[in-house]
């Protein structure tokens, strides 16, 4: 009787005994180098896996497993899940999920096809992409272009709960995915260029209750703040911080959406992801910080509550949005072990904080051509800390409403869009996928009206001048310098996320279409292969009877490849991205595939 009770007590305090084993399930395949349970790698963002039966030394004889074609055209972010026998597969709109079977040559165990309206399409900023499904607790997680998170039964496919995170018709969409943690699912929200107010959201994992949202600005009860305890830079952020830098109720249509990555610290129960753009992209139409839009965050993962931010950008002028990953490692500066966070920013600068405090510890330009701030103020004894310090020649705001600036770096698209980076332990280099574009700028006066896009700008994007000629780095970054170690150029945007390996090579993907293989220590490449389409998926690794596969999704599209994702041919579309990328089409076409590599056998 004693020891029913002692179950009948655990079960009722805090959620079931199910969900506290589902996480601890969940961990398990985390740490378990065959599976890829989550879109991340693991909840630091590291994306390393600790697979070695591929080294430098053989990665050259890697060939073709198999293939799988998604049926889908447009881009393909994210990447294929694996956990036990089942790979899982998404696609872009309409967002079609696939279970493979990995003991039967990839044979389609279910097949889930949401029913989305169509018209969620031309909302979508920059492609109809979706960065992948999630895994918990015997679910599947899916977050839709239309806001619906679903979650499936991972056996069978069937729905077992879903919940409405938005309203399509107001401009609100996804494209991002999900984070399991705990007994919760953290899910964000796109459509920073419709006038979106972003935010963080919590729901149950086991039925899809609404837990605790997090907005971008507002005030302290929307933002969930504590003006005292919550932290910018080490000094309280002060009452209604999301207010008293807007003009008006600017910040109630005011971006900062959240369509990034997120990674958690178990140890610190926090959270750790970035908000995006204020709008409007014309900067003379809100005055002021714009706080809390282009800013890292920090929260507790049980409330919400914000224990710290940092704002990258204040009053951001270039479209230069804050989603880019946060990568967690723990690491010896001056002798001392430190719990950081490195994050590469859209605006070109490459900053390491330590995850506890917020402390900012390195704020670099990681490409050398960023020209709209001069550097990041390191004096923690000036006004101007934390904050870039902005070029005049570059400021589309001083330069004014209708007049066009030239030669900004990096364009609207960043040094770094939202393909995450790799890190490896064992070299403690950061790999980049990197933009290497500038940009002209013009903004101009815009009226809002839910719904309709909200963007007051017109953009031409190109390659950096006097440098490669190509509009991509691959790169490698000592976070604790703040330097690049090696650079290898590419023609185009590295828009593909990288995966660092413990055979101590590095892979990431072209919008050509290859698939690059390189030396962890000296970027030397050392395989190439040819994919169907353009790849902006971000490569994945997993193993199984013995034997290391690698895979990854190809299918051009997202923001750099959107002129051939939509066949769109005004330069100026896109958001000024169809002209820079024009030639791409020489190289590539559409198509969504999914190619898995191994060593001969």
């Amino acid at each position: 009787m004693k020891r029913l009770l002692t179950l009948l007590a655990i079960m009722s305090v805090g959620g079931s005994a199910q969900v506290a084993l589902a996480n601890s399930e969940l961990q398990k395949l985390i740490d378990d180098p065959n599976q890829w349970a989550i879109q991340t790698g693991d909840y630091a963002n590291l994306r390393y896996s600790k697979l070695d039966q591929i080294t430098k030394d053989n990665v050259g004889k890697l060939q073709v497993a198999w293939t799988f074609s998604t049926g889908v055209l447009r881009g393909h972010e994210g990447a294929p899940l694996v956990v036990g026998d089942i790979m899982y597969v998404h696609t872009p709109f309409p967002n079609t999920v696939y279970a493979l079977d990995l003991k039967n040559d990839g044979q389609i165990l279910w097949k889930y096809e949401p029913k989305q309206d169509p018209n969620v399409i031309p909302v979508m900023c920059c492609d109809t992409v979706n960065r992948g499904v999630a895994y918990a607790d015997n679910k599947i997680f899916l977050h839709q272009a239309d806001t619906t998170v679903v979650a499936l039964d991972a056996k069978t496919g069937k729905v077992i709960w879903s919940v409405k995170n938005g309203d399509a018709s107001k401009g609100e969409t996804n494209t991002a995915t999900v984070m399991p943690v705990k007994d919760k699912v953290l899910v964000g929200i796109s459509g920073g260029e419709f006038g979106v107010r972003g935010s963080v959201t919590a729901y149950s994992i086991a039925d899809g209750k609404l837990l605790w949202r997090g907005y971008s600005m507002g005030p302290d009860s929307d933002t969930l703040m504590d003006p005292e305890k919550t932290t910018h830079l080490g000094k309280p952020v002060g009452k209604d911080s999301g207010l008293t830098t807007w003009e008006g109720d600017q910040w109630k249509i005011g971006g900062g959406t959240t369509w990034g990555w997120y990674a958690y610290d178990p140890e610190l129960n926090l959270m750790y992801y970035g908000s995006g753009n204020p709008s409007t992209w014309n900067p003379t139409q809100r005055p002021g910080d714009n706080r809390w839009s282009m800013t890292i965050w920090a929260r507790d993962v049980d409330t919400g509550m914000a224990k710290w931010v940092y704002q990258m950008t204040p009053h951001d002028e270039w479209d230069y949005d804050g989603v880019n990953e946060m990568i967690l490692t723990d690491q010896q500066i001056d002798g001392k072990d430190r719990k950081l966070l490195t994050h590469f920013d859209r605006n070109g600068f490459g900053y390491t904080m330590d995850r506890v405090t917020g402390e900012l510890l390195v704020a670099e330009k990681f490409d050398p051509k960023v020209n709209w701030a001069s550097e990041v103020n390191m004096d923690p004894k000036s006004d101007q800390y934390g904050r870039p310090q902005v070029v005049a020649q570059f400021s589309t705001e001083q330069n004014g409403e209708d007049t066009n600036s030239t030669g900004i770096c990096p364009a609207a698209l960043g040094s770094k869009d939202q393909q995450p980076a790799a890190y490896s332990p064992k070299t403690e280099l950061f790999y980049v996928p990197t933009n290497h574009v500038c940009m002209d700028y013009e903004p101009f006066r815009v009226n809002y009206t839910a719904g309709q896009p909200y963007v007051g700008a017109t953009l031409s994007m190109y390659p950096a001048a006097d440098s490669h000629g190509g509009m991509g780095n691959f790169i490698a970054w000592d976070n604790k310098e703040g330097k690049i170690k090696w650079s290898l150029p590419e023609p185009f945007s590295v828009w593909s996320g990288a995966l660092a390996t413990a055979g101590d090579v590095v892979f990431y993907g072209t919008l050509e279409g290859y698939l690059k293989a390189v030396d962890a220590s000296t970027g030397k490449e050392l395989y190439r292969f040819k994919t169907p389409s353009g790849v902006i998926g971000n490569v994945m690794t997993y193993a199984r009877d013995g034997k290391q596969y690698v895979a990854v999704l190809s299918g051009v599209g997202g923001w750099a490849g959107i002129g051939l994702a939509a066949g769109l041919t005004n330069p100026n579309e896109g958001l000024g991205a169809v002209g820079g990328y024009a030639a791409l089409s020489n190289y590539t076409a559409l198509g969504g595939t999914l190619t898995v590599f191994k060593l001969p056998d």
